[in-house]
């Protein structure tokens, strides 16, 4: 049975128990604080188990992307050794928001293992939680009882806490959890050993397939349990075990989910894989132990690529920061397993995209239709890492050169791996090969120090919501109004070693608009009879909106008058208004591929990304600001639909956005002819804008261009800004009649004094060349000399390259300090190179640190600057050691 038949089967099926089939949610979450990926079917559907939104239905059924690769689920480093585990992987769910239960669940899932997909029941073992005595929860006897029904009791297993207690995390909805395992062996290997005792041990063909959560407590700050005001039923279905169980292979990689990513690979690469159930190397030249890498390395890079794939497509590119390094890691693992034990040493994931788009778009239209977009992100990504490679890789035999013995130092290797992002494996790798390794303590200390600063860094604490006023009772009114009287519902103190003690404070109607789709949230103030309390910051989470403040009010059940701070939101709903004009230009100017990639909306600027496949020219630029400023003179209204269905409003010619995840019935903002699904804040009319000025333009990532642009008050600043430095232009050139011809005359002025001072110098070298030629010393055969010279970088390079011509042993350093800053010129003739294994670049780096600086360059000429003129001397006297 296909992947493709197995996915729309369960679909179908709990269709046909009354469950409405609703589309994956991106793989990147935008608007949820806690968490940076959906790594579990359930994130998509906190807010309902919570109590803070009504689902669509109380039955639900879908197929989830999932990345689980930080956190309390991290499986990244477990992928490619085993062929179980994944970075991204499908969740099939079904689910009942308090709805039907445990009597209902289990034997639909039963119904459909064995009868719909007709998997054989004597490999099938379930377990039910045994019960925890200390958290007051009891042995789950019903879902025992259940499973008696189906299956012998000598297949019924009882689980602890850790194996079938299922919690969101640290705080939240939680509850026991009924497993079904299968157990994939051969007849044998079952006869000889029973597959209850591997249940749960980790045993690559005895796998977890289906686990039924009855959500059914909530886990408190200080660690207790209080039950949940409704039941709930939460399905994940390992999507791709289930598909291994039936294609009848012992490995997640040898169904077709991830076969023809292989093929590809072994297309590119020309090495083969070894399916997991075949025992032997097809290239049987090939040794074992080579093969198993080989295998490695190839699950690594099909895993990952999908991974990376779907989060690009979803609108995360990789970057430096947050989501965005968490996946340039991930593809980074790929690139070095390829280019370790592939012997890859060009960028090749890139043309797995695809394949993958044609095997996963009936499902997941998005990764079909940024198919483009996706393959240039990684291409560039893989090209941009194997530089850094080889970087890494000189400087990894610069800390070979000049370590003593055959241990290099652990915090050494760290630094390579931190600073530079070059692999652990792949030093240790190389230092084998020339019969060195690395002191892995210390690697493993510095790893622990930094991963302790960053866990200190980002540590929050956050307390039990105390419920002021019961039931649903939060609103937004911030597109109506800018105040209103509220009470207060529900707080929380939460404290971070970032931000210190703060409050989050829940209004059963507010102004504020809380930060999303690009938009900044809103300041302002809580203001009762007594006191006032600033709002800092406002945001969104399980669908309630989170007012921030370093102070709690002294009457908790006052009433207040919550008033938005109007100049920063006038100042951000004139720059998000402007976005929507941008779009609009930037598509009508550049063509309809452009696509927003994200975007930042604050009071002081906009910041747009989009897909665009080259850089955008001045006159583009120049014909996208009268666009705007053109839409602006028109004092175009707006045009507001709020609660209109989806389909509507895509039909009458609204944008949606890649990467976003909307509702039946959303909010479309129409100015003119521009269009755009969005629940921000803007103007009521395009002239309250004023002007639009765009200030810089740039490339983010392959195919990805930035844009950030001003608007109102802050183009009058930037014009009164520009219009002083013109001033004092002016007045640095005596004030002259014509300021441009005046900056030309001085332009070519100073070219013509530049040329005739290089040649100047020049002649200097040259002369000097005969005097240095005096002070060469032999040492140990080769013609030596480290001098300091009263010239410029540019004339020191000219006079090595004049005593070069000397000979055929010269090893020459020069220092110079113009201007105050030290630079070292180190020139070795190409035959002391080839002859004695000297290197330039690594002189340098290492006189370098005597100036307080480094530098590189070839074998034979290389240079290094720094900060510390008076290290000159010192520097100058340590060159000869490297020829004694």
């Amino acid at each position: 049975m296909r992947s493709q038949d197995i996915r729309k089967a369960y679909l179908q099926f709990f269709e046909s128990k009354g469950h409405l089939i609703v589309p994956s949610a991106p793989i990147v979450l935008k608007d949820d604080p806690t968490l940076m990926f959906n790594n579990s079917g359930m994130a998509q559907f906190k807010e309902y188990f919570l109590g803070n939104a009504t689902p669509k239905s109380n039955r639900i059924t879908d197929t989830q992307k999932c990345l689980r690769v930080s956190g309390k689920h991290n499986d990244l480093e477990d992928v490619g050794f085993d062929t179980y585990h994944h970075t991204m992987f499908e969740m099939l769910g079904n689910w009942s928001f308090g709805d039907y239960f445990k009597k209902e669940a289990l034997p639909w899932a039963w119904e459909f293992l064995t009868e719909v997909l007709k998997l054989d029941k004597d490999r099938l073992y379930v377990s039910v939680f045994e019960g925890n005595e200390a958290e007051n929860v009891p042995f789950d006897q019903e879902a025992f009882d259940i499973w008696k029904q189906f299956v012998p009791e000598d297949r019924i297993i009882l689980g602890n806490k850790k194996d079938n207690f299922w919690e969101m995390g640290d705080q939240g909805p939680c509850g026991p959890c009924s497993e079904i395992h299968i157990d994939l062996r051969t007849d044998e290997e079952r006869a000889t050993v029973t597959g209850r005792s591997l249940v749960n041990a980790d045993h690559p063909q005895v796998v977890e397939i289906w686990n039924n959560v009855f959500m059914e407590f909530n886990r408190k700050a200080d660690g207790s349990l209080e039950k949940l005001p409704a039941q709930h039923v939460d399905t994940g279905m390992g999507f791709e075990r289930l598909c291994m169980a039936m294609q009848d292979v012992t490995s997640n990689y040898d169904t077709d989910v991830f076969t023809p990513l292989i093929e590809k690979v072994e297309q590119i690469t020309g090495l083969k894989y070894t399916p997991n159930t075949v025992e032997t190397s097809r290239d049987l030249s090939v040794p074992t132990e080579e093969q198993n890498k080989i295998n490695i390395a190839i699950r690594v890079i099909v895993d990952h690529v999908r991974a990376v794939a779907f989060a690009i497509a979803d609108g995360q590119l990789p970057s430096n920061t947050g989501a965005g390094y968490v996946i340039r890691r991930i593809l980074r693992r790929a690139i070095r397993y390829g280019f370790t034990f592939l012997d890859t040493k060009e960028a090749f994931i890139y043309q797995l995209v695809g394949v993958l788009a044609d095997q996963m778009g009936e499902f997941f239209p998005e990764i079909k239709s940024q198919q483009n977009l996706v393959t240039n992100v990684i291409r560039e990504e893989e090209a941009s890492f194997l530089r850094t490679l080889d970087q890494g890789l000189q400087l990894l035999e610069n800390v070979i050169a000049t370590t003593k013995g055959n241990e290099v130092s652990g915090a050494k290797a760290f630094e390579l791996y931190d600073t530079f992002g070059f692999p652990k494996d792949l030093t240790a790798l190389i230092l084998k090969e020339k019969g060195m390794s690395f002191n892995e303590t210390e690697f493993d200390a510095s790893m622990q120090a930094q991963k302790s600063r960053s866990r200190a860094a980002s540590e929050v604490s956050t307390d039990d919501w105390k419920i002021l006023v019961e039931g649903n009772t939060e609103s937004f009114v911030g597109y109506d109004q800018v105040e209103n009287e509220v009470k207060i519902t529900r707080i929380r103190k939460v404290d971070s070693k970032k931000d210190g003690v703060m409050y989050q404070i829940v209004l059963d109607g507010t102004p504020f608009y809380p930060e999303g789709g690009g938009q900044v949230g809103d300041k302002g103030t809580l203001i009762s009879a007594n006191e006032t309390i600033e709002i800092i910051d406002t945001k969104k989470e399980n669908n309630l909106i989170l007012h921030f403040a370093k102070q709690l009010p002294e009457n908790l059940e006052a009433s207040f008058i919550a008033k938005v701070n109007t100049d920063l939101r006038d100042a951000t709903a004139k720059n998000h208004s402007a976005t929507h004009l941008m779009h609009q230009a930037l598509r009508t100017i550049l063509g309809t591929h452009v696509e927003q990639k994200g975007s930042l909306v604050n009071p002081n600027y906009l910041r747009f990304d989009f897909s665009h496949f080259a850089k955008v020219t001045d006159e583009e630029l120049q014909q996208v600001e009268d666009f705007v400023n053109a839409r602006i003179q028109e004092q175009l209204p707006i045009i507001e639909r709020r609660n209109i269905p989806i389909q509507q409003a895509l039909e009458e010619g609204a944008m949606a956005l890649f990467g976003e995840k909307y509702g039946d019935n959303v909010r479309a903002i129409k100015f003119g002819s521009s269009m755009e699904l969005c629940g921000g804040i803007h103007v009521n009319n395009t002239a309250e804008i004023w002007h639009f000025k765009i200030v810089s333009e740039g490339a983010v990532a392959a195919g990805i261009r930035r844009v950030e642009a001003i608007t109102s008050q802050a183009v009058k600043d930037f014009y009164t800004s520009q219009e002083n430095l013109l001033v004092e232009i002016k007045a640095t050139l005596k004030n002259p009649q014509d300021t441009i011809k005046a900056v030309v005359a001085l332009q070519d002025e100073n070219a013509k004094l530049k040329k005739q001072l290089e040649a100047l110098l020049k002649d200097k070298a040259k002369n000097m060349k005969t005097e240095l030629e005096q002070e060469l010393q032999e040492v140990n055969g080769i013609q030596f000399l480290a001098k300091q010279v009263d010239l410029n970088p540019e004339g020191a390079k000219d006079l090595a390259y004049e005593l070069g011509n000397l000979g055929t042993n010269l090893f020459l350093v020069l220092a110079t300090a113009e201007e105050g800053k030290p630079m070292l010129t180190c020139y070795i003739s190409k035959e002391l190179v080839a002859d004695k294994g000297l290197n330039a670049g690594q002189v340098v780096r290492e006189l370098g640190k005597f100036i307080q600086g480094g530098g590189g360059g070839q074998p034979f000429f290389a240079t290094a600057g720094g900060k510390n003129v008076a290290g000159i001397p010192e520097a100058l006297t340590k060159a000869i050691d490297f020829i004694k």
